[in-house]
């Protein structure tokens, strides 16, 4: 079943204002936001869109934990733990490689593993406010 957009990313932040930022980002995301590489990497995951709902991945609450290590040799690895909105979902092997993809070119990224897990499975309650607005759903 695809989802349809009620309002797109651009009437959102119309809407909200200053206080886009803050809405944008899921409640339950596990992330070293204090890296510095942390900014690109959330733009670069921001990019991906589930092909069956107009919202990213990031702001729909796929994104569980974001670990960012650097490393003696100055690069840095990323592990990324996402879900998927359902197991049967059409784009499960394709979107974890999605996301070590976007990831992968910033400069001075190292490895990037991706894993799908399961637990906590996911829900609309794990969505940014400001995916819930796009798809005009308020849980």
């Amino acid at each position: 079943m695809k989802v349809n957009a009620v309002a797109d990313d651009e009437m959102v932040k119309n809407a909200l204002g200053d206080g886009y930022d803050e809405l944008a980002v899921p409640p339950h995301i596990e992330a070293t936001v204090d890296h510095r590489l942390w900014p690109l990497i959330q733009a670069a995951i921001r990019e991906i869109y589930d092909p069956e709902i107009p919202v990213n991945i990031y702001e729909l609450g796929l994104i569980y934990k974001v670990d960012i290590q650097d490393k003696p040799d100055g690069s840095t690895d990323v592990y990324v733990e996402m879900t998927l909105t359902s197991p049967a979902c059409p784009v499960a092997q394709d979107m974890p490689g999605w996301v070590q993809g976007a990831v992968f070119p910033i400069e001075g990224v190292g490895n990037v593993d991706v894993d799908v897990i399961w637990d906590p499975p996911w829900d609309p309650s794990m969505m940014a406010e400001t995916a819930k607005l796009q798809l005009n759903m308020f849980t």
